[in-house]
């Protein structure tokens, strides 16, 4: 009889990547980190289980969106009060908050339960260049998308 190999805690290898988001577009960006933060890219992959790695994205306040989002891509969100709906931008939210466009945009291709909130945690996403997770020794990840001059 054949066993199914499920991978425990004290296998798991959870490696640190950083990756820069000046100049790439968001949907592409945001499936490719999605994958690393699932766990989809390693052999070890079990769905029901955290087998993914730890995310830093930078310059989030660089990412493109192509045609017209950045005057009609709109993020909504609610205060739970009656008439508590707020719209803004995609230009509005970039200016204000920059880290929120990449969140809400890998929080979407994550799991709706209990475990996609915690891969949810892998996750960190800085405006600027700088972090403060240089001790654990993150290794820089290339997401190739298609430059944005070529749509």
């Amino acid at each position: 009889m054949n066993k199914t190999f499920v991978p425990s805690q004290a296998t798991l290898e959870k490696n640190w990547y950083v990756v820069d988001a000046a100049d790439q577009r968001l949907g592409r960006l945001a499936t490719a980190i999605a994958m690393i933060l699932r766990g989809k890219n390693k052999p070890t992959y079990t769905p029901h289980m955290d087998t993914g790695d730890f995310v830093i994205v930078i310059n989030a306040e660089k990412v493109d969106v192509t045609g017209k989002k950045r005057e009609q891509k709109l993020y909504r969100r609610h205060s739970g009060r009656p008439g508590g709906m707020k719209t803004e931008t995609f230009e509005k939210l970039q200016a204000r908050i920059p880290e929120r466009i990449i969140e809400q945009a890998i929080k979407g291709m994550l799991p709706k339960n209990s475990l996609g909130r915690q891969l949810f945690t892998n996750l960190k996403v800085y405006a600027g260049p700088d972090h403060p997770h240089a001790a654990q020794k993150p290794s820089v990840l290339t997401i190739n998308t298609i430059p944005a001059g070529d749509n």
